[in-house]
């Protein structure tokens, strides 16, 4: 479950980063940018899913090694 937090943490401090750049440019380079809430959920669950992924996988295959072995070869 810890990759899947680091995930779902990482995904909300982009959405945070891409606002905040946004307002920026919008404030200092006077240009009409807007955020498309479509994409934002977009990219967090590509973000989500990825992560889960990556997370899971190794996690299942580390868990049908017996111990021993797992050990041997670290």
């Amino acid at each position: 479950m810890h990759t899947e937090a680091v995930t779902v943490t990482g995904g909300i401090l982009g959405i945070i980063t891409g606002a905040f750049a946004t307002w920026m440019i919008k404030i200092f380079a006077n240009w009409p940018v807007q955020i498309d809430p479509s994409s934002v959920v977009l990219s967090f669950a590509v973000c989500t899913v990825i992560g889960v992924i990556f997370g899971f996988y190794p996690a299942a295959k580390a868990s049908n090694l017996d111990p021993i072995e797992a050990i041997r070869y670290e």
